[in-house]
């Protein structure tokens, strides 16, 4: 009698296009970024239909391990950036820190008169802020697009800030101190401007982060980012006296 070793293959045609798609995303030779073969393809090369293939890309997407686009096509999904809940996080840092690649690119500058919608404190009117709608990528893929207004009233060094290079975040981190910041955080869905600078289907899921930063009574700035669903999540750790 002779033993023979278990067969390990997966039961199911899909679960094997999953295992061998997965093997090669998690070997390293499929990168994030990487796009994968189509579904016609992968059809193709293992003979089955395309409910079969959608099965299991569907099942890696649900991992976390692609994401699937149909503007951009299927490929494999980045590793998210993490911030603390209560922090104010470094876009930059944590792609660098991940060994990416950091871009920034600022879409519109420009200087806005008083707004209602913006009020202080004692609900007057903030003054005059100049606006900067700019976008952060990670290996040159766009993960977060921010609108920032920065009221010169309190931050009258705004005016002639340099921002062409240098995101407005870490520029007011390192020269305006703040004594008070608030957080929303909310599920989004892409709208149309969204979308298109963040390479995403109108009405895919994001995550919008509003940020007021204060230095006494007086308002800082105040930003408005929206970041990709498959590329960001927050996190916090606390204890029992938090």
């Amino acid at each position: 009698m002779h033993d023979h070793a278990p067969d390990t293959r997966p039961a199911t045609l899909h679960a094997r296009i999953r295992s061998e798609v997965e093997a090669r995303i998690l070997s390293g030779e499929w990168k994030p970024g990487d796009r994968l073969p189509t579904e016609t393809e992968l059809m193709a090369r293992y003979g089955c239909s395309r409910m079969t293939v959608n099965k299991a890309m569907a099942s890696l997407a649900a991992t976390g391990l692609i994401s699937r686009n149909r503007r951009a096509g299927t490929v494999v999904a980045r590793p998210r950036m993490h911030a603390g809940v209560l922090t104010i996080p470094d876009i930059r840092a944590d792609v660098e820190a991940r060994g990416g690649r950091y871009g920034y690119h600022p879409i519109l500058d420009e200087l806005r008169p008083p707004c209602c919608v913006h009020l202080g404190a004692e609900g007057h009117h903030l003054g005059q802020s100049r606006f900067v709608r700019s976008v952060h990528l990670a290996d040159d893929s766009p993960v977060l697009i921010e609108d920032r207004h920065i009221f010169l009233d309190a931050v009258p060094n705004a005016a002639i800030a340099d921002f062409r290079s240098e995101p407005p975040g870490p520029w007011l981190l390192g020269h305006v101190p703040w004594t008070q910041a608030e957080h929303r955080i909310a599920a989004i869905a892409a709208d149309a401007l969204t979308a298109r600078v963040l390479e995403l289907d109108p009405g895919a899921p994001c995550l919008l982060v509003e940020r007021r930063t204060w230095r006494g009574d007086e308002t800082l700035t105040i930003a408005r980012q929206v970041f990709r669903g498959d590329a960001f999540d927050l996190t916090a750790r606390f204890g029992p006296s938090a």
